[in-house]
C-alpha cells in the first residue's frame, strides 16, 4: 500500500484561529481525502507553535502564564476539528515533551554536523514575526507586515550556517527534486537563494527569552521559535526514538504553507534537514491570503471573518465548499457574505441540491425506489464522466482544488441540462424503457458526483452515495470511475433536501 504524509503549517498559539489557516486546514484535508479515497496509507499532521516572545508577552498583559494562555488557544484551534470535519490523525503541541525531546535530538545532530556556532547578533526583530528583519525592509522605524515598532537587538546567540547550503537548496529547488507549487512560488524562492542564504540565529538568551525549548547542554540560552517550530514535522512521528511512524512516513510528501512563510520551509528547514543528514520533504504547496470585503483582514477596519461564525451561519459543509472552491488555491481570494449567499444558492441549492432530489424523486417515483435497467448507455454522457476523472485527478496532482470543485459542478450543471433536455416526465407518458435508460445515467452520475465531492464535502459526499447504497471507501478505486457499476435493482432512498435555499430578508 502507498503511504502518504502530508502537514499543514502550525499555527502561532498567540490568537483565536483565523479563516485563512481554515482554509489550508481544509486544503490539507481535502488532500488527506483524495488519497484515502484512493486506497493509500495516509498520515495528516496539524498542531500549534506555542513558544516565543509574542506568546510571553500577551500571557503578561492577559495576567495569565504563557501555559494558560496558549492552552487556551490550543482548545480554540483544536475546535476546528468539529467546526471543519477535520480528519488529522495528530495534532502536535510544541509544548510537549514529545516535541522537546525531538526538537533537542536535531540540534544535536546540526552540532554534530558542525553547523552550530555562538556569535554577537546585532539587529532589529519583530516580536510579531518572531524573526529579525533587515534594516532595509523597515519602514519608518516599524516591521512592514505587524505596522509596529522593531527593537534593536546586540546579544550573544548560537548561529545556524545556513550559508553552507544555500547552493545545495538552490539546485534541489531548479530540478524540483525539492518541488514548489505553483511555479510562481519557486521561481519567487529562486530569486532569494541565488541571492546566497545567510547564517541566522537559532537562540535567544534565557535572560531575554524564557519562554521556549532549552538550548542543550547550554541553559543559558533558549531556541529560537523556527528552528523550534520547524522540527514539529519530525517530532510528531517519534524521530526522538526513530519510530516506527517516522520510519513509515518520513519523508513527508506535501508541506502545505501559506506564502508568507515560504522562505522558512524551503530554506530554513531544508538547511537543518540537510545539516542533519535526514531525507527531504517531496513537495511544499504553497496558497495565499484571504482577504475580507477586499481588504486585508484588520481589527481596526472590524473586518476579520471568524471560522466560528461562519460555522454557527451556514454550518460546515458549505464553509469548507466556499474555502475550497471560491479562493483560488494557490493565491489571494475574497471572503464575502454576499458572495458566500450567492454561491451557496445557486451552486449547492440550484445545481446540485436540485440534481439530487430530481434525479432521487423521479426514482421513487417512476420505479419505485430502485436503479431501473439500462439498455444502453449514452456515449457523451459516459465520456464526460472520463473527462471528469481525468481532470480530477489531474487536479489534485497539480494542487488546484478550486478548478476540481468548479468541474465537479459543471458535471452536475451537464446532469441538469439531461433532464431538461430528456422530460423525463413526458417519457414517463411515452415511453418507460428510454426512461430507464435516462434515470440509470442519472444515477450513475449522481454516484460519480457522491465520490468527486467527498474530499470537498465529506457529509454531503456520504448522503449522496448513501442514497443509492454505495460506500465511500473501496478496495477498488479504479472500478469506481468506471461506467455502469450501479446495478438495476439497488435499492434507493430519497433523502432531505441537501442545502436548502437561504432566503434573504426582506
Amino acid at each position: 500500500m502507498e503511504r502518504f504524509y502530508i502537514t499543514t503549517a502550525i499555527p502561532y498559539a498567540n490568537s483565536a484561529p483565523h479563516i485563512g489557516f481554515a482554509m489550508e486546514a481544509c486544503q490539507a484535508d481535502a488532500i488527506a481525502r483524495y488519497r484515502r479515497m484512493l486506497g493509500e496509507d495516509v498520515y495528516f499532521l496539524t498542531g500549534t507553535d506555542e513558544h516565543g516572545m509574542k506568546i510571553a508577552d500577551t500571557a503578561k498583559d492577559l495576567g495569565k502564564t504563557p501555559i494558560e494562555h496558549v492552552d487556551d488557544m490550543v482548545r480554540l484551534n483544536q475546535a476546528l476539528k468539529t467546526i471543519l470535519n477535520l480528519s488529522y490523525d495528530d495534532f502536535l503541541r510544541t509544548t510537549s515533551d514529545r516535541h522537546k525531546k525531538g526538537a533537542q535530538k536535531l540540534w544535536k545532530e546540526l552540532v554534530k554536523s558542525g553547523d552550530i556556532y555562538k556569535d554577537t547578533y546585532s539587529g532589529y526583530y519583530c516580536s510579531g514575526c518572531e524573526a529579525y528583519i533587515t534594516e532595509k525592509d523597515i519602514i519608518e522605524g516599524k516591521c512592514p507586515i505587524h505596522k509596529k515598532k522593531v527593537n534593536r537587538f546586540s546579544e550573544e546567540n548560537y548561529f545556524f550556517k545556513l550559508s553552507k547550503y544555500s547552493k545545495k537548496i538552490e539546485q534541489l529547488i531548479e530540478k524540483d527534486e525539492l518541488k514548489i507549487l505553483p511555479e510562481s512560488r519557486k521561481h519567487e524562492f529562486l530569486n532569494v537563494v541565488k541571492g546566497g542564504l545567510k547564517d541566522i540565529s537559532f537562540s535567544r538568551p534565557k535572560t531575554a527569552l524564557e519562554w521556549g525549548i532549552p538550548v542543550p547542554d547550554d541553559l543559558t540560552q533558549v531556541m529560537y521559535v523556527w528552528c523550534d517550530a520547524l522540527s514539529n514535522y519530525i517530532t510528531a512521528l517519534d524521530y526522538e526514538n526513530n519510530g516506527e511512524l517516522y520510519e513509515k512516513f518520513w519523508p513527508c510528501d506535501v508541506h502545505l504553507i501559506g506564502k508568507d512563510i515560504l522562505r522558512f520551509h524551503a530554506g530554513i528547514w531544508i538547511g537543518m534537514l540537510l545539516s542533519a543528514k535526514l531525507p527531504l520533504p517531496k513537495n511544499i504547496y504553497v496558497h495565499g491570503f484571504i482577504t475580507s470585503g477586499g481588504h486585508k483582514m484588520s481589527k481596526s477596519l472590524n473586518n476579520v471573518i471568524s471560522p466560528f461564525d461562519v460555522y454557527e451561519k451556514y454550518g460546515t459543509e458549505a464553509m469548507r465548499y466556499y474555502l475550497l472552491r471560491e479562493i483560488p488555491t494557490t493565491d489571494d481570494g475574497d471572503f464575502t457574505y454576499e458572495r458566500f449567499e450567492e454561491l451557496f444558492n445557486g451552486e449547492l441549492a440550484n445545481n446540485l441540491g436540485n440534481l439530487v432530489n430530481r434525479v432521487l424523486s423521479m426514482t421513487d417515483r417512476y420505479f419505485k425506489g430502485k436503479v431501473p435497467q439500462q439498455d444502453s448507455a449514452d456515449n457523451d454522457i459516459t465520456k464526460k464522466t472520463e473527462y471528469l476523472w481525468e481532470i480530477y485527478h489531474e487536479c489534485f496532482n497539480k494542487f488546484d482544488l478550486k478548478k476540481a470543485a468548479e468541474e465537479i459542478m459543471a458535471y452536475a450543471k451537464t446532469a441538469n441540462l439531461y433532464i431538461d433536455e430528456k422530460k423525463p416526465w413526458v417519457l414517463a407518458k411515452e415511453n418507460m424503457n428510454e426512461l430507464g435508460n435516462v434515470l440509470y445515467n442519472l444515477l450513475e452520475m449522481l454516484r460519480h458526483i457522491g465520490y468527486t465531492l467527498n474530499p470537498f464535502m465529506p457529509e454531503i459526499s456520504e448522503k449522496i452515495l448513501a442514497a443509492l447504497s454505495q460506500k465511500i471507501f473501496t478496495d477498488n478505486f479504479k472500478k469506481i470511475e468506471k461506467w455502469g457499476v450501479l446495478n438495476s435493482g439497488t435499492k434507493i432512498e430519497v433523502c432531505k433536501p441537501l442545502f436548502p435555499r437561504i432566503e434573504k430578508k426582506v
